[in-house]
């Protein structure tokens, strides 16, 4: 209670100004929202596997509370907030909600601000909601639920306003539309809440874990639970205690393999949407900008990284580096910084080095690509420069070419952003589209038997909880003390 009392205070002090210092247009946006599609497999997902249900709604609670505390806290408060959040997060997520909030009855005062961010977020909240229904629901055989999902993307890209809809192309495509990479907010997430952004690593674990765990249980709501029930004690066990969380955002591709392969649209709309979530925690941390201009930054790009006709002919345009993967396993490889997402950021950085920096010498490149890798990672290492991505490499490059398009708010600097998008076609715009998953069989008949070392005691659970609830606890005593000196 103690964040959300001291957050009460700071909203009540700095809410009018916020406010008032957007246009009357801006405040009198239309709320119309539309319904999620209606069908025999609504629900089922909240009546067959209910704590599942409810930890998923636990997540989109601190997903939904991140927005107001990085709008109405300072940065240079970021410690504190980064360990109170993240012990009331904890909290939430031993005794989860009941239901679904949507993003503003956590983040009131930034759905003033961004309506049309938290509402691009909340319909693509509904779309996940949808697909594990259909997945879940005994209603839709196997072989039927590949066409079920097939018509939740199709409502979920065509029913909404334009701007809205998440893209079902690959996160390569676009996060090269968005151009965010050289803009001064950039990295600040999760280098100054290096506890909340493992938090949100862990819940893009978890979602795509979800899907997959019902994927090699087959059709049957007990078998399904089984898994769910195993993957949800690897979450407890391995990967929610501070020092095993993922180190990046893990793909759909890399956690969830063949229910990518069923439906890579819905598994792409997801990759967005998470990404989606770390640009706009940057963006509202920055503390350069006016509220109007953080609007207009945060629209522009999720106008980028909506869907637009074409994408789906894109949406199979990636490969799957662990296609046999057991989402009820926390394999080595989802525990670092290396992977997918690694390797779109540092192709990125190479695409756009030439143009910023044509005459870099190795030396200089070497110190460009250090600081590079250690933005990257959550918190600041050693030897890491203090700011955005942007500020690190203005220091260890004074020279690059910048232009103003590439800082300003709410303009996309359209021609590092063309020319990113034309390297990505030459690398991969021949490249074959992932192969469909087979649902013609009738799907598996019995879960996999859990590896040995996956298998953990409910009394092992318990103590994993009790030891994460002390340390979220402790760090958020020590936090308090440091603010208070």
């Amino acid at each position: 209670m103690m964040q959300f009392d001291r957050l009460k205070r700071v909203a009540a002090t700095g809410a009018a100004a916020l406010f008032l210092g957007l246009p009357l247009s801006v405040r009198a946006e239309q709320r119309n929202v539309v319904s999620f599609r209606q069908d025999k497999y609504n629900e089922s997902f909240f009546y067959q596997h209910n704590y599942d249900y409810r930890l998923g709604a636990a997540m989109h609670f601190f997903h939904s509370k991140q927005h107001d505390l990085n709008f109405l806290t300072p940065l240079n408060d970021h410690a504190m907030q980064d360990a109170l959040l993240n012990r009331e997060s904890m909290t939430i997520l031993e005794n989860p909600p009941r239901t679904e909030p949507n993003m503003e009855y956590y983040a009131p005062y930034s759905e003033r601000a961004i309506w049309q961010v938290l509402r691009a977020i909340d319909w693509t909240h509904e779309h996940h909601e949808q697909t594990y229904d259909i997945v879940s629901a005994s209603s839709i055989p196997w072989d039927k639920k590949a066409e079920y999902t097939n018509k939740a993307v199709d409502w979920y890209l065509n029913k909404e306003l334009a701007g809205i809809p998440r893209s079902p192309a690959p996160l390569d495509v676009t996060m090269r539309r968005a151009g965010v990479m050289m803009k001064p907010y950039f990295t600040l997430f999760r280098n100054y809440y290096p506890k909340s952004s493992t938090l949100f690593f862990v819940a893009h674990w978890w979602h795509p874990a979800s899907y997959e765990s019902m994927m090699i249980a087959g059709e049957d709501d007990h078998r399904q639970g089984v898994a769910l029930k195993q993957m949800d004690d690897t979450m407890w066990t391995k990967v929610m205690p501070e020092a095993g969380r993922p180190q990046r955002m893990i793909l759909s591709r890399e956690v969830m393999p063949r229910y990518s392969r069923m439906s890579p649209e819905s598994a792409n709309i997801f990759d967005n949407l998470h990404m989606l979530h770390g640009i706009v925690y940057d963006c509202l941390a920055y503390p350069g900008w006016t509220p109007k201009q953080k609007q207009a930054e945060l629209y522009r790009v999720i106008r980028a990284m909506s869907y637009q006709p074409g994408d789906e002919k894109l949406a199979r345009k990636f490969s799957e580096p662990h296609p046999n993967m057991d989402p009820r396993v926390y394999a080595g490889w989802m525990r670092g910084d290396e992977g997918e997402m690694s390797r779109i950021m540092m192709e990125m950085m190479q695409e756009m080095m030439p143009m910023m920096m044509p005459s870099i010498t190795p030396e200089q490149k070497e110190r460009v690509m250090a600081q590079f890798k250690m933005k990257m990672k959550p918190g600041m290492q050693p030897g890491e420069l203090p700011g955005s991505l942007m500020d690190a490499l203005m220091k260890v490059m004074p020279g690059m070419k910048m232009t103003p398009d590439m800082t300003a708010p709410g303009v996309t600097p359209t021609m590092m952003t063309g020319m990113m998008v034309q390297d990505w076609q030459a690398k991969y715009g021949a490249m074959p589209g992932i192969a469909p998953l087979p649902m013609q069989d009738g799907g598996p008949q019995s879960v996999p038997p859990l590896p040995a070392a996956a298998q953990v005691t409910d009394a092992q659970v318990a103590q994993a909880k009790k030891a994460e609830m002390a340390e979220a606890q402790a760090s958020e005593t020590a936090a308090q003390k440091t603010a208070s000196r």
